[in-house]
């Protein structure tokens, strides 16, 4: 299949194939925070992890997602931070040992993230995007 992937300032995606279909992505830009990942951006849905518990919960399910944490992100995600394809944390540095571990295993990271949003539980399900925009600069958008 031979598609033509056009983002207009990362907020709109057409996907063209052959000329004969057009397929918009709207995606709304939910956060903002510090890249410290070697892999510039993942695609996912959205989980909140509040806890160990939420953690046991993905234990079968957590290929395809993209974590969001306050806080103690390693110690809590460690088990299955393999699976995911990419974390959020509303706290932290470039040194945290999330980010630490993150790059170590390849996956996009976005620390000290603020939201537009208060309630991050409401992502959990949702399609989201994380990106990395000049050097260190990580955003998250919400795919419609």
């Amino acid at each position: 299949m031979d598609f033509i992937d056009i983002y207009i300032k990362q907020f709109l995606k057409i996907k063209k194939y052959k000329n004969e279909k057009i397929i918009i992505i709207l995606m709304e830009k939910i956060a903002e925070g510090l890249s410290c990942s070697s892999n510039s951006q993942a695609l996912g849905t959205f989980e909140y992890v509040k806890n160990v518990e939420d953690v046991i919960n993905l234990f079968d399910n957590a290929s395809g997602k993209i974590c969001i944490v306050e806080d103690a992100g390693t110690t809590t995600l460690g088990p299955i931070l393999s699976d995911l394809v990419g974390v959020i944390c509303t706290k932290g540095s470039a040194g945290s040992h999330l980010a630490i571990v993150s790059r170590e295993f390849n996956l996009p990271c976005v620390m000290n993230t603020r939201f537009k949003i208060q309630d991050l539980s409401s992502l959990k399900g949702k399609k989201g995007k994380i990106t990395t925009e000049e050097e260190d600069k990580g955003i998250v958008y919400l795919v419609k």
